[in-house]
């Protein structure tokens, strides 16, 4: 009886020791913890090996994400903060460049945008002001501007469409073209093109035979640059969102160090490409 009784608080001991191996305490609590049920609960960091840093961390609730979870860049610069309802995205998001500028911000649910988004240039200022309609489709004034900071396009859009009058800007503000639209469909006799720092109306007909300029409208291919002129997403957007293609990221240098590549709204591959 003697031997089981020391085998028994030898294991005992071993046990307690990897559980502090294991477990770190903050204020009298733990961190990566699974209950009895062998479900995670309260806070949860993720750290990656080969970085030493956390890559992931947030609260778990019965084995299931709710509250903010954040995410972080290699740097250790906060990459998102996205908020959780019983594991589904579902609240306030917020994503961020790795210099730490916010990036996107809205309120996101599940898979779509729902409410009042936006989305900057890498330099802080607004690229997009839109709304969306519970279906997460776009409705309601939508807002384009240059990097400059001032309005490039403003217009109002219904169930993801464009209704109505749209007007353009040139980067020192002054308007550029009038147009109308009924659900989603340009009327070409109401476009009115203006000259540069010029409020005199001038009427073209937009020319068939030649490829105009396509505006971003969110729905549809589109390619899109960022303030240095270099692709930040390319490929089929839906409601503003891609959907299938690639987003590139930057470094300071302007070298591309990584790409996502998304298929079906899903970001399926990171590709680093400072390996390549």
């Amino acid at each position: 009886m003697k031997v089981l009784s020391f085998l028994f608080s030898f294991i005992l001991l071993i046990n307690i020791n990897s559980f502090a191996q294991e477990f770190e305490i903050i204020d009298g609590d733990t961190i990566n913890r699974l209950d009895n049920n062998n479900q995670k609960q309260g806070l949860w960091v993720i750290i990656k090996k080969e970085t030493g840093r956390k890559s992931d961390e947030g609260l778990y609730k019965n084995n299931k994400k709710n509250g903010v979870w954040k995410k972080y860049y290699k740097s250790g610069t906060i990459k998102s903060a996205i908020t959780y309802l019983n594991n589904l995205p579902t609240g306030y998001a917020k994503f961020y460049y790795a210099n730490g500028n916010v990036s996107e911000e809205g309120i996101w649910k599940i898979n779509k945008w729902t409410g009042h988004y936006k989305y900057y240039f890498e330099n802080g200022n607004v690229a997009y002001d839109w709304n969306y309609n519970k279906s997460g489709k776009r409705t309601g004034t939508q807002k384009y501007y240059h990097d400059n900071g001032t309005l490039m396009i403003e217009g109002d859009w219904t169930n993801g469409k464009e209704a109505g009058a749209l007007k353009e800007y040139y980067a020192d503000g002054s308007l550029k073209s009038e147009k109308n639209f009924a659900d989603g469909k340009l009327d070409e006799t109401s476009v009115k093109h203006y000259k540069k720092q010029e409020n005199k109306a001038i009427i073209t007909k937009q020319s068939k035979s030649k490829e105009s300029v396509k505006m971003f409208t969110g729905n549809g291919y589109f390619k899109l640059n960022n303030k240095s002129k270099k692709v930040d997403r390319e490929g089929e957007f839906s409601n503003g969102r891609l959907v299938d293609g690639k987003r590139y990221f930057y470094n300071n240098n302007g070298e591309l160090i990584k790409t996502s590549i998304y298929k079906n709204g899903k970001l399926i591959q990171n590709i680093d490409n400072l390996k390549k």
